[in-house]
Formats: C-alpha cells, sequence, structure tokens
C-alpha cells in the first residue's frame, strides 16, 4: 500500500470484508445491539457477585453528580468513617462543596503562579500551553487532598452545602477558565515590569475569581454552630466552631502519615523510587504531589492488610476501561472484544501508559476485600455515583482489573517495608507536566 488510500484499496478491504461470513454476522448484530451487550462475558458476570470476606461499609454511597470531583469524595468518604464513629451516626458527610470551593480558589494562585514562573517563555512554549489549556478542572490528587484539609479545615454538608453549580461544574468552569486566561495574559504583559507589578495584579485577579466561586457555590463559613442528634437519639452540641477546629476534632487518621504509592511499569520509570509531575498542585507551598513507584503485587498487599485492620484505602484508577456500570463489575476480561473485531488488543500496562490508551481517571475507596488462601480475589468499592447501580452504589472489581488499571493507592507511611521508608527521602524525579500520571488532576 502507498502513502495513498487508491481506489483499488478500497475495492480490497470492501471484497475482504463483504466476503467474510463471520464479519457480515456481527455487522448485522452491531448495528442493532450495544457492542457491550454483545461483549459481555456472561461466564466471568455470573461468577462475580458483591460479597466479599472482609466487609467495612455500612453507610450509604454519596453522588458527585456531573463534576470531576472524585478525589475529594474519595477522601472524604474516608475520613467520614471516624467523624460517624465519632458522633455516633449512622449517616454523615463533610461538605465536598467548601474543599471544592478552596481547591479552585487555591488552584487559580497556583495557576496564576505558574504564568508568572514562566511569562519569560514563548507563548507556544509547551508548558505554558499545556497550562492554558488545563486551567480550572475538577480533578486533584490525595497530596492535593490534604493540602486542603490541612489549610481550610473541613465543615458538615449542612454548613455549606450543594449548589447547582458544585454538582454540575462545566458552566462555572468555563467562566473562571475565561476569567483566568484573561489574567494569564495580563501577567505575561507584565513580564518586563518584574514580579512585584506581576503580584499587584495577581490579586485583582484572584479577587474575580473569589467572586465568581462566591457566586456559584456560596460563601465558605468563617465558622458554624454544630449539633446534632446521634442514632441512639440523644442530642449534642459542640458549640460554634472554625472548619479548622471541626477538622481536628473529627478527622481521626493522621493524614500526614499517609504515603502515595503508584504502579508505573514503563521502562523510563524506576520502581522503588520517588517522582512527582511538574506543576501538579493546588495549593502554593503545600507539600508536593510526591509518587513511590512500587510493584502491584505490594500494593494489593498492603491495601488488603489495611482493610483487614478495619480501614478503608483511596486509590486511583483508569474507571472505564472493562467496566460494567448497571452491575457494576470491573474485570480485565469483562469485554471479549478480539473475536468481534478479529484484532488482537495486545497492548500491555505500559504500553497504554505510552501510547495514551491508559492513565488515571477516577478515584474512589476500597472498602472491602475477598481473601482466599492469604490472597486477595476481589475487591469491593465505594464510588461516588450515587446508589441506583451495582450494589446500592457499591461496586465489585475482580482482582485482574487491579493488575492492569489500577494505579495509585494511599497508605501509611509504616506499612511499607524499611527499605521503601528510606526511598520516600530521596529527591523525586520531575516527570514532565503532560506525563499521564499526573492525569487525575486533570479531569473535568
Amino acid at each position: 500500500m502507498n502513502s495513498e488510500i487508491t481506489s483499488s484499496d478500497l475495492d480490497l478491504l470492501r471484497k475482504g470484508f463483504t466476503e467474510n461470513p463471520v464479519h457480515r454476522l456481527v455487522q448485522n448484530a452491531v448495528t442493532q445491539t450495544s457492542i457491550d451487550d454483545l461483549a459481555l462475558d456472561r461466564e466471568i458476570v455470573v461468577r462475580t457477585d458483591h460479597s466479599v470476606s472482609h466487609l467495612l461499609d455500612d453507610w450509604k454511597a454519596t453522588n458527585q453528580k456531573n463534576s470531576g470531583r472524585c478525589w475529594l469524595f474519595a477522601g472524604l468518604n474516608l475520613l467520614r468513617v471516624g467523624a460517624m464513629k465519632a458522633m455516633n451516626l449512622k449517616a454523615f458527610e463533610f461538605s465536598q462543596n467548601h474543599l471544592m470551593f478552596w481547591d479552585k480558589f487555591e488552584r487559580a494562585n497556583y495557576f496564576l503562579e505558574a504564568i508568572i514562573d514562566t511569562a519569560d517563555r514563548d507563548g507556544d512554549d509547551r508548558t505554558v500551553a499545556f497550562l492554558l489549556e488545563g486551567v480550572a478542572n475538577d480533578g486533584g490528587q490525595w497530596n492535593m487532598f490534604a493540602a486542603l484539609v490541612k489549610k481550610h479545615g473541613l465543615v458538615p454538608k449542612a454548613a455549606m452545602p450543594e449548589t447547582q453549580s458544585s454538582s454540575s461544574t462545566g458552566r462555572m468552569n468555563d467562566v473562571l477558565r475565561r476569567a483566568l486566561r484573561q489574567g494569564a495574559r495580563d501577567l505575561r504583559a507584565l513580564a518586563s515590569a518584574g514580579t512585584e507589578a506581576q503580584r499587584q495584579r495577581k490579586q485583582e485577579i484572584l479577587e474575580i475569581a473569589y467572586r465568581i466561586l462566591c457566586i456559584h457555590l456560596g460563601t465558605p463559613p468563617e465558622t458554624f454552630v454544630w449539633q446534632w442528634t446521634d442514632k441512639d437519639r440523644e442530642f449534642h452540641r459542640d458549640g460554634e466552631l472554625t472548619p479548622l477546629e471541626f477538622a481536628e476534632k473529627y478527622v481521626t487518621i493522621p493524614l500526614d502519615d499517609y504515603v502515595c504509592l503508584v504502579h508505573d511499569p514503563r521502562p523510563s520509570s524506576l520502581a522503588g523510587r520517588t517522582f512527582t509531575v511538574d506543576r501538579l498542585g493546588n495549593v502554593v507551598g503545600g507539600a508536593p504531589v510526591v509518587y513511590l513507584n512500587v510493584d502491584v503485587p505490594l500494593m494489593k498487599r498492603l491495601a488488603m492488610e489495611t482493610i483487614v485492620a478495619g480501614e478503608a484505602v483511596w486509590f486511583g484508577c483508569d474507571v472505564g476501561k472493562m467496566m460494567r456500570r448497571d452491575i457494576g463489575i470491573w474485570d480485565a476480561k469483562l469485554y471479549d472484544l478480539e473475536p468481534i473485531y478479529g484484532v488482537p488488543f495486545d497492548l500491555d500496562k505500559a504500553d497504554r501508559l505510552t501510547y495514551h490508551d491508559t492513565a488515571m481517571t477516577h478515584a474512589m475507596l476500597f472498602t472491602g476485600v475477598d481473601v482466599m488462601d492469604g490472597q486477595p480475589r476481589r475487591w469491593r468499592v465505594e464510588n461516588s455515583w450515587g446508589d441506583k447501580d451495582a450494589d446500592q452504589g457499591f461496586y465489585t472489581m475482580n482482582d485482574s482489573w487491579f493488575d492492569e488499571y489500577v494505579f495509585e493507592i494511599a497508605v501509611r507511611r509504616d506499612l511499607l517495608p524499611e527499605e521503601l521508608r528510606s526511598a520516600l527521602d530521596a529527591e523525586p524525579i520531575v516527570l514532565p507536566a503532560w506525563d499521564p500520571m499526573g492525569a487525575l488532576a486533570r479531569a473535568h
């Protein structure tokens, strides 16, 4: 075949397709039926149920609705377990809107500082273009979540409830992006005037960003009165608290002790080393996003041991691959596509990262594990997509899917082997801003 597609090439393709009865049969089926319905492996579905040997959740699933706040929901879902126990409540949610407000505002400042830092580069510089393209997205990482809690605290959902824009962020994000990109133009134009002039203009841009966020999300409370009736019908009142005081009282796990383990099998990524992604973060002055690259068996073992010990596990994955939302199942071979298309889909995990066929797209919480002969065979997952699908919003992940599509977990530092704890102190390798290991923070 030459560089140009000729009519002879097309004749051969048409003839090859038409003369194959399997191709025609599949065409007849797929033009009338969803490919997912046709390719769904019934044997996997039949042998997968939602039961697990170690189950933590006895609460309702949350709903991020039409937003990319999965990482915040997963983090707050982890923290609310201890809060419910401390307050003797059957149901409780921290305000996801509160943390999103401060993430958006802090990230506006983070973006503007990055624009100031790169103001001497050309507008088509790849890093500058990346910054301008990704401004005001909803996604984030574990370290970014922890930085927000540490700086801005937490409030109960009643103190800063959801709004139309927190549940459907698209229009708000459009307005915020427009204001910040306009601000970026101004800051770059002031490069010759110096940093002080740029930061004076930055303050004015941040005032605009704050105003936009207040209009869409409401104004975050400085203080609030917290009182509740517990599940034994006993009344309690804490009185007036700040968000930081509320977090100090009801966050029962040591956030500073958690580290992020990732599995990045690309040949260029070194096992046992820490790395970060350039320009990945939200709070200027906060702890950087740092990963420790380990193998999957270690990630599984630590996640399993954490769950068995009674604590859920925050994790990041490529959620849309090989999953069925209505029945709530993930399995590495859930859809048998190869015989339908006559194509061997044989990219491994490293190739999928290299060739942009996979990335972290969603964060959730492991709330159960099914252990047999000391090994995990399936995982129970608390999602943040409401309670209409799966087992009332709790999904089942067969262990094969963990191997292929789970990239990150957050666990306590003291669970790591000694040599890996020591590795955490090494200066992290810096990956470029557009590397796929930063993709979770770019979710819309």
